[in-house]
């Protein structure tokens, strides 16, 4: 399932006791969609990852009481009369068989030895794919079988509207926009490939370093070669900034981009600078002028990054018009 349904779909469950766990390659915000539905909600967040633990470290070590051994849970454990939260068990699967029977009674029964997960706390997994060349092992059917499966897909649209909000350069979300299948490709044998996390990666070292040609040579190692190469084709044909601010500045008579990949990066570009007046107004206008798909496409973008938006006289004549596409 794409992000914003698995989003969606977590946030239902986080209201029963069944954990849940998500699958998915590495890269596509797993742990991000996580830590977004905790933030949102004001919760606290135990990040436990079991790669790192030891089969011993879940029942803590023994203490002497009254000439009794009692087992001291760890530190990192929620503890009772604690708010409620989530207790995120990442890399479930990249830990050793032994570990993963460490977890088998916390999952199911909320309980390890004497201690007990306190009333409130949800638990969610997230593991990667056997097929995904990550370190896995595989996971028992005793421990699978205490969980709702979930599997997450990239998806770009999803992506772009998290690009926006995340404020990505424009030339890395106009150029994922047109070539949607280097959104996220199969690990290859070399380290670096592209996924959403890499194009991330990608967009702030372009921006540390002032600009693609600074940091060309560098993105090989981030999105792979093959990916590097087609967004340094794209990034050398593409309008330029002197270009965007010409249409700004005369929305209504300016010369617009005609070819896909200059129209993505137009929309890209004024969604990132959103926030100035002089372009949610000149964006308003632009709707009239675009293809009623990439008005739409704009309207998405520029409302995700500047709600006003919607205030823009342009944006409600668009709507009259072309409403019903909005809605799809």
């Amino acid at each position: 399932m794409k992000p914003t349904r698995l989003k969606t779909v977590l946030e239902s469950l986080l209201n029963q006791r069944w954990p849940a766990f998500i699958w998915g390659p590495p890269g596509i915000g797993k742990s991000s969609i996580v830590q977004t539905i905790a933030r949102e909600r004001d919760l606290p967040v135990v990040d436990l990852r079991a790669s790192l633990l030891d089969p011993t470290d879940l029942r803590g070590i023994p203490a002497i009481e009254g000439g009794r051994a009692v087992w001291c849970p760890p530190a990192f454990l929620p503890r009772e009369g604690e708010p409620p939260g989530v207790l995120f068990l990442d890399e479930i699967n990249a830990a050793p068989p032994m570990v993963q029977a460490s977890l088998y009674q916390l999952v199911l029964d909320r309980r390890v030895g004497e201690y007990v997960l306190p009333d409130g706390w949800w638990i969610v997994a997230a593991g990667n794919r056997q097929q995904d060349r990550a370190v896995t092992f595989r996971m028992s059917s005793a421990l699978a079988n205490r969980f709702v499966h979930l599997e997450l897909e990239p998806d770009v649209d999803d992506w772009r509207e998290w690009a926006i909000g995340r404020r990505l350069e424009p030339l890395v979300v106009s150029f994922v926009g047109v070539r949607p299948k280097l959104l996220w490709q199969e690990p290859a044998d070399t380290a670096a490939y592209p996924t959403p996390r890499s194009w991330e990666m990608a967009s702030d070292v372009m921006r540390t370093f002032g600009g693609h040609k600074a940091c060309a040579d560098v993105l090989p190692g981030i999105i792979g070669t093959g990916a590097a190469v087609e967004f340094a084709a794209y990034v050398k044909k593409a309008v330029n900034e002197k270009h965007m601010r010409a249409i700004v500045a005369d929305p209504l008579n300016a010369e617009l981009p005609e070819a896909l990949d200059g129209i993505y990066l137009l929309t890209s570009w004024l969604a990132y600078h959103a926030e100035e007046g002089d372009v949610s107004k000149a964006s308003a206008t632009l709707l009239g002028r675009l293809p009623p798909e990439f008005g739409v496409v704009l309207a998405r973008d520029m409302i995700k990054a500047r709600p006003a938006f919607m205030r823009e006289a342009g944006y409600k004549d668009f709507i009259k018009a072309h409403g019903h596409l909005i809605a799809r």
